[in-house]
C-alpha cells in the first residue's frame, strides 16, 4: 500500500528522479508517523521518543529537499495534514486500530497516485491518473475488512458479511472503468468469500503473501487498463 500508489503515479507521469526522492521521503515520513503513534498510544513514554526524534528530523529533512525540488507539492500539504492530524487522534485515543482510521490511512496511501503522477517528465491524463488512484483506494479499501475477516474478526460474521458485500458491489464501478478490472474485480470478491469460509485460520504469513500476490495482480490490471 505504501509503494504501490507513488509507483503507478510515477509510471502514468512519466519516470523523473523526483520520484526516488518523493518515494524516501514518504517512506521515512511513514516510519515517523508509525514511531509517533507508538509514542501517543503508550501515553507518551520516553522509550518511544527517540525513534519519533529520529525519524521525524529524517522526514522534515528528506520533504524540505523534495519541496525545494517541487514546491508545487504545497498545494497537497492541507490534505495531508488533515489525513495525518485525522490518523494521529486515533492513536491517541487508542483507536488506530478501528475502520475509520484504516480509511484514513488507505487514502493518503492511495493519494500518492496524482502526487506523483504530478512529478513526471510528461503531462498524464487526468483521464487516468483519477481512475487509477480510484481503483488502487477501491482496493486496498477492501484490504481492511477482508484482512480483519481473516485475523481480528474472524469469528465475527458481520465483518465477514460487510467484506464479501463491498467487494461484490465494488465490481460494478471496476467494470465500467474497464472490463479487465471488473475480472479481477469478481475474483477479489471470490476471495474475500472462499477464503475465511475454507481457511478460517490461515496464518498471517500466508494471509501476506496472498495480499502481495493480489496488490501485483491489481496493479498490473490497472496499468494496463488506464
Amino acid at each position: 500500500m505504501l509503494v504501490v500508489p507513488p509507483v503507478v503515479g510515477g509510471v502514468l507521469g512519466g519516470w523523473s528522479w523526483r520520484h526516488a526522492l518523493l518515494l524516501v521521503a514518504w517512506l521515512v515520513g511513514y516510519l515517523a508517523f508509525h514511531a509517533a503513534g507508538l509514542w501517543l498510544r503508550s501515553g507518551r513514554r520516553v522509550r518511544y521518543r527517540r525513534p519519533v526524534v529520529a525519524y521525524g528530523a529524517a522526514a522534515l529533512a528528506l520533504l524540505a529537499g523534495l519541496l525545494v525540488a517541487a514546491p508545487g507539492l504545497l498545494r497537497w500539504a492541507p490534505v495531508f495534514a488533515a489525513l495525518l492530524a485525522a490518523s494521529l487522534v486515533a492513536s491517541l485515543r487508542r483507536a488506530d486500530r478501528s475502520w475509520w482510521n484504516d480509511a484514513v490511512t488507505v487514502g493518503a496511501a492511495c493519494l500518492l497516485t496524482p502526487v506523483a503522477a504530478g512529478l513526471g517528465t510528461g503531462t498524464p491524463a487526468a483521464g487516468a491518473v483519477w481512475p487509477a488512484t480510484g481503483v488502487l483506494a477501491a482496493y486496498f479499501l477492501g484490504t481492511v475488512p477482508y484482512v480483519k475477516s481473516l485475523i481480528r474478526d474472524r469469528d465475527d460474521p458481520r465483518v465477514l458479511r460487510a467484506s464479501v458485500a463491498y467487494h461484490v458491489v465494488v465490481v460494478v464501478p471496476l467494470a465500467l472503468v474497464d472490463p479487465l478490472l471488473g475480472v479481477v474485480g469478481v475474483l477479489l470478491a471470490a476471495r474475500a468469500a472462499v477464503v475465511p469460509w475454507r481457511w478460517p485460520r490461515l496464518r498471517p504469513g500466508a494471509i501476506g503473501a496472498g495480499e502481495v500476490v493480489a496488490t501485483l495482480v491489481v496493479t498490473a490490471a490497472v496499468l494496463v487498463a488506464v
